[in-house]
This record gives C-alpha cells, structure tokens and sequence, in this order.
C-alpha cells in the first residue's frame, strides 16, 4: 500500500525543489540593516547633492543625505579632513562612495553581516592590495574583473537618474547567478524522495 502515497511523495518533493531553488528576489530592492538606513526603500525627492540619483528609490532620508556632503558629519561623528586638507576631487568619491552605500536599494546580493568576536586590525592587514580590496572586502563577494562601466556586471557610484538606475539590472544579474549557485542543491528533495518512493514500491 506505500505506492498509495506516489502522488504526495512526488508532489512534495518537487515543492520543495522548486522553493529551495526560486529566484532570490529577497535580495532585490532592500536596504541594509544598518545605524541610519529606512527599514525600507522609497521616494526621497529631496537628497542632497551627490545622493540625488537615488531619489526615485533610495534606503537614505534627506537629513543623511545633507550630512554626508558635511566637513564634519554627525552620522559616524567623522571628518574629511582628519589626516589634512582632503582634495576636492577625492572627497566628492569618498562622497558619492557614502551615497551609495547609504543610499542605494540594490547592494543586497552583497550585504554580509559583521562575524560576532572580530579583532580590530589596520586596513593594510586586511587588504594589501588593490586587488584584496576589491575581492575580501564584502567577504569575497566581489571578483576583480575586466568588466568596465555600463557593461551591467558593475555597480555604478555615479549615474544619470533621467536614465534610469543601472545597478539594478546589476542587481538582479547577481541574484540571479546565486540562485543559479543553489540550483543543484534544490533537486536533492526531489531525488530522495524518489528514492524513497522505489524502497517502497519494492518492499510492497
């Protein structure tokens, strides 16, 4: 009478195989949860500055928008200028690098959490290299490439709003090749299940 239970054994099993295999849409349009990003991300049409381009969209208020473009911000209680006069030019990409991260919905395929009990170490320790930097920074989530700007594999820091918000399309490119990742691993349910099935189609 186990051959009985086929239908619910293959039904289950392929549930399951498809939920552990769906598209990691949960990584798409999120902000992190951090000291001064919005639980969600919505309109703000009045960011400051440097932060305008995610007005459609953005995990950052005005308020932190204003305070990012600040000499001295009370947001991490930091200044630009605390090892000397900082050039202009080098301090609007330290700003727009801030803009993004504060502001932008489509870092989720990135979004790592600090590991509990980490010792404070220099940044040379942790990235020698400009190629370090690049790979280990976000816990090797990124990989050095020969990808350039506008090739939609590269989160932009700077766009044309009136042009639409190309890291989404990056975005979804990378939640998209992890749920590729996790693919394999979602046929095992329905694999076993099959196998269960047989052992009992032949002890019957």
């Amino acid at each position: 009478m186990p051959w009985k239970l086929t239908p619910l054994l293959l039904f289950l099993g392929w549930m399951t195989s498809v939920c552990s295999a769906r598209a990691r849409t949960d990584l798409l349009n999120v902000c992190m949860d951090a000291k001064h990003h919005k639980a969600e991300p919505g309109p703000e049409d009045k960011l400051h500055n440097q932060c305008t381009p995610w007005k459609k969209n953005a995990c950052c208020s005005a308020r932190v928008s204003q305070e990012l473009h600040k000499d001295t911000s009370s947001l991490y209680n930091f200044t630009w200028d605390h090892c000397g006069k900082m050039e202009p030019a080098c301090q609007r990409h330290f700003i727009q690098d801030n803009c993004l991260y504060e502001c932008s919905p489509n870092l989720g395929p990135w979004i790592q959490e600090c590991p509990n009990g980490t010792t404070c170490r220099t940044f040379e320790t942790y990235f020698p290299t400009p190629a370090a930097l690049c790979e280990g920074l976000w816990s090797h989530s990124y990989k050095l490439s020969n990808y350039s700007r506008g090739s939609g594999r590269c989160i932009q820091m700077w766009f044309d709003p009136a042009l639409g918000n190309p890291n989404e399309e990056v975005a979804r490119f990378y939640a998209l090749a992890l749920t590729a990742e996790a693919r394999p691993q979602g046929i095992r349910p329905l694999l076993l299940c099959l196998a269960l099935m047989l052992s009992l189609w032949l002890h019957d």
